[in-house]
């Protein structure tokens, strides 16, 4: 008995579904690693030193592993893995998150080899294999994601915090407690992180240093330099972190405007890419025999691989089109 047209066209809008969600996660990281080049603009007074990393709250490691992890750090995939995990905040290592990707890539293979779909076999394992693998993967990317965004709201309030109580005289390195108290989670924890390092004896630089690292934000390295800065030539540093509150709330508001006025390119773009979709349904309930006719003819084969792959490059361009920097 061979399978349904239904079953069918479920794979493929399950298929074409995650093809749009990794497409997606891609496009967000390339916007970070853009941000993450304004960077070199952002140089501290101690000109072109690299400040290493501090290690002063990293629990301690089991020598048996040490030398594994050496030499799994040579690979820049590996340190790449690394950096997004502590940015996600997820408690996982490289390791399990290489591991659960192999093991969805072997679930894959094995459900793609079993599985009858309308278009090639290999396709079909290659497909799912590259689904399931990436799998643990995006799900790291949605939490790191998540997590910047959540912190990227709370960070003009903390600033104007911090602003307000160096006015009633207390230190920097006390407001940097009273905020870790007082904020909830991202912000309170990643600036708890930072007023632990610096009480347990590492230098300010180095724990805002190990900041600016663990959160890839502009506003943030706009915030070490200011404070690196004002230690080092000294001015208001409550002036300064006020004003780049307001400076972080217009860019907030200007990238609303920029929003609502490509909503309309936005809508026409979701339209656009699923309107094959609701298609390919209406096909399935009135003529049930159609997609299953085209699919055991030779060249409906490829016409199906070919009509997936344009709607994938037209979701790019229309993707690139509506997506306007600020």
């Amino acid at each position: 008995m061979s399978p349904s047209p239904v079953l069918f066209v479920v794979i493929f809008l399950v298929l074409f579904a995650v093809v749009l969600l990794v497409l997606s996660i891609g496009f967000k990281l390339m916007e970070s690693q853009r941000k993450s080049s304004v960077s070199s603009m952002l140089k501290t007074a101690k000109g072109e030193m690299t400040l290493p990393e501090s290690d002063i709250l990293k629990n301690p490691e089991d020598p048996r592993t040490a030398k594994f992890k050496f030499e799994y750090a040579r690979l820049s995939f590996f340190r790449h893995l690394e950096e997004m995990i502590r940015q996600s905040g997820v408690p996982w290592t490289p390791e399990g998150l290489i591991s659960a990707m192999l093991f969805g890539v072997a679930v894959g293979l094995a459900l793609g080899s079993r599985v009858r779909t309308p278009v090639f076999q290999q396709f079909s394992m290659l497909a799912l294999s590259a689904v399931l693998g990436a799998g643990p993967y995006l799900f790291v990317a949605y939490r790191r994601s998540k997590r910047i965004r959540e912190f990227e709201e709370q960070f003009p309030e903390a600033l104007d915090f911090m602003a307000r109580s160096m006015r009633a005289g207390h230190a920097f390195s006390v407001s940097l407690e009273m905020l870790a108290d007082e904020f909830p989670d991202p912000l309170g924890q990643e600036f708890r992180i930072v007023y632990h390092e610096q009480n347990l004896g590492s230098p300010m630089d180095l724990a805002l240093t190990s900041l600016g690292k663990r959160v890839p934000m502009v506003d943030v390295r706009f915030f070490i330099s200011a404070v690196l800065m004002q230690r080092e030539t000294g001015g208001n540093l409550a002036e300064i972190l006020t004003k780049l509150a307001y400076v972080i709330r217009e860019r907030f508001r200007l990238k609303g405007q920029v929003r609502a006025a490509s909503a309309h390119g936005r809508i026409t773009a979701m339209i656009l890419t699923f309107m094959p979709v609701a298609s390919v349904l209406a096909l399935t309930v009135i003529a049930p025999g159609y997609l299953e006719a085209m699919a055991k003819d030779p060249d409906g084969k490829y016409l199906i691989v070919g009509a997936i792959t344009g709607q994938v490059l037209g979701y790019i361009t229309m993707r690139r089109i509506v997506n306007i920097k600020v």
